[in-house]
């Protein structure tokens, strides 16, 4: 079923079958509308009885057999990212279900195969148009210019357009990579010609758009963004303000996994969605007067691959003085947080200033890759090291630097390397992309300037 509804989501009315399917979609929408009028009490009662249910499709699974997983969460042990991409098959719930193929590169370069239930993907729909209302358009008849990780062209052709359009001409998908100095008028006239009610794009693709703009003194009047996959921090708001003529913004957190989603309407006030998962913050680290909790979350709606307490990697920072309750008022959304760490931009800067950012589509559909680094050695030289698993060939290595050149310029020298170890921080951190001196301090100039 998953390679029916694949191809089915390419089919122009794709989106009135799968993601907004009629069986499941007007109730998600419906149970979002409730859940957000609600207190505590009744969040609580409303998500422990759907556990019940995701609970018992998870002790179907191979995993959950192997864990001994019962009727509660606390029976549950933590799920760790590595568990279930060495073998993602042992997460899968008997049963005939529509579902849906997924692949991510994650914000770790650690790559996922999933498989979601119609009526996961048709949730995560429900909760992304829930959002765009909230921003006051109507989902299905927007104009949507998308400025995020699509490749639209080579990387070496610089002549206009960077951008195509898609859904009978409602929608326009620009190529981040080719956005500079020398095309940002293109951009800017093109955006003025298509008039989008909403931008849809990456945090760091935002923020170069509303550098590139002011530089070059222009302004647009986009009315609204929705920005998603990375940190939407307090100077890409500010930024976009300014370029934008003062647009309505939402920045919303999610994963591929789908464990987790929490959404803001102005900078540094985050709210969990209710509804849409079981959250737990786990304690992480001590930070001053306040301390790092882990999102820990239980997806409630794929039951074709429930995920129990899956560890998303990702950090709030709360009061040291949060208690339980407290905890608990912000995993069901009652209570605002600041906003999730560890979800920084990753982007390489290439020669012609462009910030090439998806970096984490690199290792998608690659085989025998067990993760990836991303080292930006000058501006013209970038460094791939790859953990690779056994049966690892030329193939993969092939398909990795044809993803890899899809997205950079031929000005950037890009080599792949299997290596034993990754390279970590003082602290013991390994990062995904990391930036040598001499390209942080460009960087550096680039965000003063």
């Amino acid at each position: 079923m998953s390679a029916f509804t694949d191809a089915l989501k390419r089919l122009s009315f794709g989106d009135a079958l799968i993601r907004r399917n009629p069986l499941f979609y007007r109730r998600a929408r419906a149970r979002l509308d409730v859940l957000q009028t609600q207190g505590l009490e009744a969040r609580r009662q409303w998500v422990d009885e759907r556990l019940k249910k995701v609970l018992e499709a998870a002790r179907r699974a191979a995993y959950g057999r192997r864990v001994g997983g019962g009727a509660t969460l606390a029976s549950w042990p933590l799920l760790e990212k590595t568990a279930l991409r060495a073998d993602p098959g042992a997460f899968r719930a008997p049963g005939l279900f529509v579902s849906v193929r997924g692949s991510t590169g994650g914000t770790t370069g650690l790559p996922l195969r999933l498989v979601r239930s119609l009526q996961s993907v048709v949730s995560e729909q429900a909760t992304l148009d829930w959002l765009l209302e909230r921003l006051g358009v109507q989902p299905g008849r927007m104009r949507m210019a998308v400025l995020r990780a699509d490749s639209i062209k080579d990387p070496a052709d610089r002549s206009p357009p960077f951008w195509i359009f898609t859904h009978g001409g409602q929608r326009m998908v620009l190529s981040p990579h080719h956005l500079s100095a020398d095309t940002i008028r293109d951009y800017a006239g093109a955006l003025r010609a298509f008039r989008p009610d909403v931008l849809w794009v990456y945090p760091t693709a935002l923020e170069s758009l509303s550098r590139l703009l002011l530089g070059a003194g222009l302004r647009l009047r986009i009315p609204r963004v929705h920005a998603s996959s990375e940190v939407l921090g307090p100077r890409a708001w500010k930024l976009a303000r300014q370029a934008l003529s003062e647009p309505a913004i939402a920045d919303y957190y999610g994963q591929a996994e789908r464990v987790a989603f929490a959404a803001a309407f102005e900078p540094g006030v985050y709210t969990f969605v209710p509804g849409y998962s079981a959250v737990e913050l786990v304690p992480f680290a001590a930070q001053g007067e306040n301390t790092l909790h882990e999102i820990v979350g239980t997806s409630l709606w794929n039951l074709a691959m429930p995920l129990v307490r899956y560890r998303t990697g990702d950090l709030v920072s709360l009061p040291a003085a949060c208690g339980a309750a407290e905890l608990e008022e912000v995993a069901l959304g009652v209570r605002a947080f600041s906003g999730v760490l560890g979800r920084s931009g990753e982007f390489l800067l290439t020669p012609e200033g462009a910030r090439i950012t998806g970096i984490n589509h690199f290792p998608r559909e690659v085989g025998h890759v067990r993760r990836i680094q991303v080292i930006q050695e000058r501006l013209d030289q970038v460094r791939l090291l790859v953990l690779a698993d056994a049966g690892y060939s030329q193939h993969d290595a092939q398909r990795l630097l044809a993803n890899v050149r899809a997205k950079l310029p031929p000005s950037m020298r890009v080599s792949v390397e299997l290596c034993e170890r990754l390279e970590q921080t003082a602290l013991g951190k390994t990062p995904f992309v990391i930036h040598r001196p001499a390209v942080r301090r460009l960087v550096e100039l680039a965000d003063a300037a």
